[in-house]
């Protein structure tokens, strides 16, 4: 394979933006080794961690341009991906999914003896694979997303420590309420089409101007647990600092949209949250190093 073929590949799955869920991950697998006496977890754990991220990711993404293909050929803002241009064939993206998905179970036995990650693998590929179908019958798809990268550091959690506790589910759960949050935000730009092709999403459902308080709200909610998870786990100063830094960002986020302004909408949807996964992932190492 070429390397500009290589370069379309990471392109169709947004390699780039694997940096969304990527952070959560690593902070929760964090979170799981770091123990009073010391760090737990073995290298190939941690190389098991970051394949699965990236490889569920990739066959997410990989389906869900499958599935879309068609709605991607009329939408005037998708209708240069890949497949609707004919830069990339339905026969390569499918197999290009279903190698993914299997390094994604593969990946798994890098945590053996702890049998849990394979045995859920099946179930969250399933479940994430699904999101691709959910515009097609519910405006609730923005929460469908929120849940399937709120597994990140749940996943992280179990794969470490093989039980599941308090501070992975917290973690989860601002995963949960900040990406279903920046997904309305991010679907307020399809609105029109959405209404005309029968696709679902809450911008459609409700308006624009009711999903993005929608948004705020869920982003509202989300410090809830960011800051019980410090209290919980227990973390220190340098995270609060960080929840705070976050805090500033969503305002900030939504600083950049308003109903009848959409122009700042990838800004808000990419490189502040970026900025927001990261600067989270950075104070929160920060605070178990140090």
């Amino acid at each position: 394979m070429s390397l500009a073929r290589v370069r379309e590949f990471l392109d169709l799955i947004k390699f780039n933006h694997t940096l969304f869920a990527l952070p959560f991950a690593i902070f929760g697998g964090a979170l799981a080794a770091h123990r009073p006496d010391g760090w737990t977890g073995r290298v190939q754990d941690w190389v098991g961690i970051l394949l699965c991220m990236v490889t569920a990711r990739s066959a997410a993404m990989a389906f869900n341009r499958l599935v879309d293909r068609s709605f991607d050929a009329r939408n005037p803002r998708t209708a240069t991906r890949h497949l609707p241009a004919g830069r990339l064939s339905v026969a390569s993206v499918a197999l290009f999914t279903a190698i993914s998905a299997l390094l994604f179970i593969a990946s798994t036995l890098l945590f053996l003896p702890n049998v849990w990650p394979l045995i859920l693998s099946v179930p969250v590929l399933l479940w994430i694979l699904a999101y691709s179908y959910t515009k097609r019958f519910t405006s609730l798809a923005h929460f469908w997303l929120g849940i399937s990268l709120s597994l990140t550091p749940i996943a992280a959690w179990i794969a470490l420590r093989g039980n599941l506790e308090w501070p992975p589910l917290l973690l989860g759960l601002v995963v949960l309420c900040w990406v279903s949050g920046f997904d309305i935000i991010y679907a307020c730009q399809d609105v029109e089409f959405d209404q005309s092709v029968g696709l679902h999403s809450i911008p459609q459902a409700i308006g624009v101007s009711n999903a993005l308080r929608l948004a705020a709200f869920c982003h509202a909610w989300m410090m809830v647990p960011l800051v019980a998870l410090g209290l919980v786990y227990p973390l220190g100063g340098i995270y609060y600092c960080g929840v705070i830094a976050v805090a500033i960002l969503l305002f900030y986020e939504h600083s950049l949209v308003r109903a009848d302004d959409l122009a700042n909408v990838n800004i808000a949807f990419f490189q502040v949250n970026i900025a927001i996964s990261l600067g989270l992932l950075f104070f929160g190492l920060a605070d178990l190093l140090i």
